[in-house]
C-alpha cells in the first residue's frame, strides 16, 4: 500500500496563515490572440482543450484531504468528483474593454478566495477585450506552487505549437483511507523530535554566520529593520492591480552596459518607481526601503515539496537620488545577500516546515499579524521571475504573460516581474487601503527603463511604452 502523499510542512504554510484579509494565491494572466486557433476560438473549445491537456498535469486534479484523527500535515489526493466546469469560468469584460478595464476586473478577482474543498485553482476566460482579444486569468494557491513551480506549469498549459496534439496522461495521488491517513500521520509526529534535532547544528550555525556577518557589515538587510511608511499598516481582502510591459532587451542592454545582472536591474526600476512615490508624497524615508524577495530553493531532486523557496531582505537604496550610483549600490547589496543566504542554507526554511506543526504556525500568525501592526518587517515583496518560452494557450498566441504574487499581512504591496517571450512583465498588486492606485507604481517603469538607457546613450530620457 503507498504511504500518502503529504502536503509539505512549508506547502501546508500557505493554507494555515491564510486570514481574512491574507489570501495566500498567486495569479498569471494571460492575453491572447485567438485569430490562431486551429478551427477557431469558442470558449467551449477552449475548455474542452484544456481538459485533455489537464491528463498530463495532475497538480491541478488533486485536492487536499484531512482527517480529525490525522496528526501531521493533510495529504494530497486525486478529486474522485473532478469537474473542470467548477474551475474554468467565462465572463465578459465591460466596455470599451481596454486595459483599464481588464486590470479592474482581474484586481477584483484576485480578492476572491478559492474552494478549499475543490482542487485549489481557477481559471477565468475573459472575452471582450478591445479588438477581438481574449484573456485568461489563472488564480492557484500557493500551497500548490512558488514562483518556479509555477513557471514551469504555466509551461506545461502552453504549447510551441498552435495545435500540439495530445499529451500523455499522468496519473494523480490515490485516495487515501481514513486509518492508513491516521497510523502514517503518527509515524511522522513521532520523528518530529529527531528532525527538530538534525535541525539545530544547521540553525545555530545559521544564526553564528548572520551575527559574524552583521559586525562586519556584510549582511543582508535584517527584518524589522524597514522604516515604516504609508505602504505598512492593517490589510483588507480588496485587491486593485496595474500592468506594465517592458522590452527585455532593452533590460539586459543595461545590465551588460554597467555589468550588473538582469534581476538587479529590474531591483533599480522597482527602487525608483518607490522613491518616486514617496518624494511625490513628501515622506521618502532617509533610510532605505527594504523589500522581501523569494528565492527559489530547487536544489534537492528528491524534494516532493511543491514550494522550494527561501526569501532575503533586499536593501532598494531609495535615498539614492543618482540612477546609476541606485543600480550599482542594488547591485553590491543583493551579492551581499545572495552570498549570506547561501551562507545559511537556502534548504532550512522547508526543514522546519516539516517541524513546525499547524498550530504553532496559527499561534505564530497571530503574532505576525499583531507586530506589523507597529513595525513592519519589510516594506515590499519583489520578485523576479524567469518564465520558460509560452508561444500559444489552447491554440491562441500569447501576446502578454503577467505573474504575481499575493499582498501579505501588514505589506499593500507586491511588485512581480516575469519574463518571457521577449518582454518583461510588471503586475503591480496593491490593497487599496494602503495603495488605492497602483498606477503610482506602475506607470512610470517605462519610464526608469528610458533613463538608464540614456545613460548609455548619453540621449535625453523618453518613456516608451511597449
Amino acid at each position: 500500500m503507498r504511504n500518502p502523499q503529504r502536503v509539505s510542512g512549508l506547502d501546508a504554510s500557505f493554507v494555515s496563515l491564510e486570514t481574512a484579509s491574507q489570501h495566500l494565491q498567486i495569479f498569471s494572466i494571460l492575453e491572447l490572440d485567438p485569430s490562431t486557433v486551429p478551427g477557431g476560438y469558442s470558449f467551449e473549445a477552449f475548455r474542452d482543450a484544456l481538459a485533455v491537456r489537464l491528463r498530463a498535469i495532475p497538480e491541478l486534479r488533486e485536492k487536499i484531504v484531512d482527517t480529525a484523527l490525522n496528526l501531521d500535515f493533510p495529504v494530497w489526493t486525486e478529486d474522485a468528483e473532478f469537474d473542470i466546469a467548477r474551475h474554468v469560468h467565462r465572463i465578459g469584460l465591460p466596455a470599451p474593454g481596454d486595459r483599464a478595464e481588464l486590470e479592474r476586473l482581474c484586481g477584483y478577482l484576485a480578492g476572491l478566495r478559492l474552494d478549499h474543498s475543490l482542487p485549489l485553482w481557477q481559471l477565468w476566460v475573459i472575452e471582450g477585450l478591445a479588438g477581438g482579444g481574449v484573456a485568461v486569468m489563472l488564480v492557484l494557491h500557493h500551497a500548490m506552487a512558488d514562483g518556479v513551480t509555477f513557471a514551469d506549469l504555466l509551461g506545461r498549459l502552453c504549447s510551441a505549437e498552435p495545435d500540439p496534439g495530445r499529451p500523455s496522461p499522468l496519473t494523480a495521488a490515490p485516495a487515501v483511507g481514513t486509518l492508513r491517513m491516521a497510523l502514517d500521520g503518527l509515524v511522522r509526529f513521532a520523528r518530529r523530535p529527531a528532525q527538530f534535532v538534525r535541525l539545530l547544528p544547521p540553525t545555530l550555525r545559521a544564526v553564528l554566520e548572520t551575527v559574524r556577518r552583521v559586525v562586519s557589515r556584510r549582511s543582508m538587510a535584517l527584518p524589522f529593520t524597514a522604516p515604516p511608511t504609508v505602504l505598512n499598516g492593517r490589510t483588507t481582502g480588496e485587491r486593485t492591480l496595474a500592468l506594465a510591459r517592458l522590452d527585455l532587451d532593452d533590460v539586459k542592454k543595461v545590465a551588460r552596459h554597467f555589468g550588473v545582472k538582469v534581476n538587479d536591474v529590474a531591483m533599480a526600476l522597482v527602487a525608483r518607481q518607490a522613491r518616486e512615490y514617496f518624494l511625490d508624497r513628501g515622506e521618502l524615508p532617509k533610510r532605505s526601503l527594504i523589500a522581501l524577495v523569494p528565492v527559489g530553493a530547487h536544489e534537492d531532486p528528491d524534494c516532493q515539496a511543491r514550494n522550494q523557496v527561501s526569501g532575503i531582505f533586499a536593501r532598494l537604496e531609495t535615498q539614492i537620488a543618482d540612477p546609476v550610483e541606485r543600480l550599482r549600490s542594488i547591485a553590491a547589496a543583493s551579492a551581499i545577500a545572495k552570498e549570506h543566504s547561501s551562507a545559511l542554507g537556502v534548504t532550512l526554511l522547508n526543514g522546519w516546515g516539516e517541524v513546525i506543526g499547524p498550530m504553532p504556525l496559527g499561534i505564530a500568525k497571530r503574532i505576525y499579524a499583531r507586530l506589523t501592526q507597529t513595525r513592519p518587517m519589510y516594506n515590499i515583496v519583489v520578485s523576479n521571475v524567469p518564465g520558460p518560452p509560452t508561444p500559444y494557450l489552447m491554440g491562441a498566441r500569447v501576446s502578454s504573460l503577467y505573474m504575481f504574487g499575493p499582498v501579505m499581512l501588514g505589506v499593500g504591496l507586491n511588485v512581480t516581474l516575469f519574463s518571457t517571450n521577449g518582454a518583461l512583465h510588471v503586475a503591480v498588486l496593491s490593497c487599496p487601503a494602503l495603495l488605492a492606485d497602483p498606477h503610482a507604481i506602475a506607470d512610470g517603469f517605462a519610464a526608469g527603463l528610458a533613463e538608464l538607457l540614456a545613460e548609455i546613450d548619453g540621449m535625453p530620457a523618453i518613456p516608451a511604452a511597449v
